[in-house]
């Protein structure tokens, strides 16, 4: 496929706020996709770069490269020449990136040169979000929608599914089932502001333990056990506590779902730092355990004996759990019948906050388990107010802080792709986090000119926050309230961030 045909599909999605468009549009691009070019086009179309990223500046992005007449460049041959500029380091590596960026501008036409620049950069936003991709790669293969969303699913990788389907057609499909060894994505909860709030939309419903430590699902095949986090990495060497609990339980072969956290002297948890950076750890894991040491908490089986779980209500699910796990390795829970019962779950989160974890979930009993989705059978209720926002740019501070990146400008998800910014803040910041962040802007920095740094939306934040208030100075025309940085949330990916429809949703007398 010709670059210029992707350069041109991305401009017109970009430009069409209608769904129905959008997906129409994709899908007469799959249709004329080689299935070779399609773990390249879906990456391309939502702004990623498969190679990660490249090291290239904007002081070379912005020299000035006469365009090529007619477009010739493939998608692969674009690929193929980043992967090059990907691998170049040491000595002299800062010319040849430039050179190499050289001669991919100078065989791109005008608009391709666009839309790399924007690519390379990470400014691309058209939008084609995954769940609209699915629906144009349904709609052009004639596949059904819930087919490919459920293959994604379970294969974690909608390229994977796209080059399968586009290859071999709907039959395909069949090749992605739930599998021992293979991670899948991991649902997720929605916010409610209180827990009756929770409690009145889900009806009869359990209410767990909200733990703050590193989500982990973990899949044993006999004697072998494999652990991935949520972005489904695999963790299995570092953290042998949990290898060793697993070969403890009943089963054979299962894949559970759960938290990995830790607890101090005093049987209090941990904070989430110490969490992650034992999970984070890959050097002399033997010390980092003995320092750290971590424990399984589980709550939902997805597979067990290999009997795929994911269609069964919750209640069932967590039936086949606690017979598999015992109970001090599964979650605190509490079973309430509806709203009549609210005042169970009101004390049990009061509970829960005094074990000092950070709130509950509640989970409708009847749910299936919605692998990859924010489903609204799972709420997750805290008592402070706080969202995961992508950092869009930073300011240099000033006094004590000069020479430092300070007051970060938070943003949300937006429907189409993009993010909409919500405010700034510069509180709750020690000097270590200003050192780090700092130097991890500068990383991401895509324009450094003046007193504010832009950077490539890829860091998420969790930020606490006292409320909203209504702002024509932004564009979701809402900011927060007494904004402050929590925590760096690196085990999220952008894409994970909050959304403005949810944080409207959780305030709805402040609706602009």
């Amino acid at each position: 496929m010709l670059l210029t045909r992707l350069a041109r599909v991305s401009q017109e999605v970009a430009a069409t706020s209608a769904r129905s468009r959008k997906i129409a549009l994709l899908a007469e691009l799959f249709r004329d996709a080689e299935p070779a070019d399609v773990p390249i086009v879906i990456p391309y179309l939502a702004g990623r770069l498969p190679q990660g990223r490249l090291g290239v500046g904007w002081k070379v992005l912005s020299r000035p490269v006469a365009p090529a007449a007619e477009p010739t460049l493939t998608v692969r041959e674009v690929d193929a020449l980043l992967g090059a500029l990907g691998k170049v380091s040491g000595a002299g590596s800062q010319a040849e990136r430039a050179r190499l960026v050289g001669e991919l501008m100078a065989a791109a036409t005008e608009d391709e040169q666009r839309f790399l620049l924007g690519l390379i950069s990470g400014e691309v936003r058209q939008g084609a979000l995954d769940a609209v991709a699915i629906e144009g790669l349904a709609q052009a293969t004639e596949a059904p929608s819930a087919d490919v969303r459920r293959a994604v699913m379970l294969a974690g990788s909608l390229q994977t599914v796209a080059e399968a389907l586009l290859a071999d057609g709907p039959p395909a499909l069949d090749r992605f089932r739930l599998t021992v060894g293979r991670p899948v994505l991991p649902m997720l909860a929605h916010s409610a502001s209180s827990v009756a709030e929770a409690v009145d939309k889900l009806g009869a419903c359990a209410v767990e333990e909200k733990l703050d430590g590193i989500r982990v699902q973990i899949h044993r095949d006999g004697e072998v056990v494999r652990l991935y986090t949520r972005t489904l990495d695999d963790i299995t060497d570092r953290l042998p506590e949990l290898t060793s609990a697993a070969l403890e339980l009943r089963g054979e072969r299962f894949i559970l779902d759960g938290e990995v956290i830790a607890f101090d002297e005093d049987g209090r948890p941990r904070s989430f730092q110490e969490i992650a950076g034992r999970v984070g750890s890959r050097v002399d894991v033997t010390t980092a355990a003995e320092t750290v040491p971590v424990s399984p908490v589980f709550f939902d089986a997805l597979s067990v004996d290999g009997r795929d779980l994911l269609d069964l209500p919750f209640g069932e699910r967590h039936a086949e759990l606690a017979r598999l796990v015992p109970e001090p390795m599964r979650v605190r829970r509490t079973v309430v019948a509806g709203p009549e019962d609210v005042s169970a779950a009101e004390e049990f989160l009061a509970e829960t906050l005094k074990r000092g974890h950070e709130g509950v979930v509640a989970k409708s009993l009847d749910a299936p388990y919605s692998a990859g989705r924010r489903g609204a059978s799972w709420l997750k209720v805290k008592p402070v107010h706080t969202l995961d926002l992508v950092v869009l740019a930073a300011e240099w501070g000033h006094g004590r802080r000069t020479g430092k990146l300070s007051n970060l400008h938070l943003g949300a998800r937006t429907a189409d792709g993009g993010f909409a910014m919500l405010g700034k803040t510069f509180k709750g910041m020690t000097d270590a986090m200003l050192t780090w962040q700092t130097e991890r802007l500068q990383e991401l920095a895509v324009d450094t000119a003046g007193h504010v740094v832009t950077v490539r939306p890829e860091l998420v934040v969790e930020i606490a926050y006292d409320g909203l208030q209504k702002s024509t100075r932004y564009p979701a025309g809402v900011t927060l309230r007494f904004a402050r940085v929590v925590r760096y949330r690196e085990d999220k990916r952008p894409q994970d961030a909050d959304t403005v429809e949810t944080l409207l949703a959780a305030h709805p007398e402040v609706r602009p």
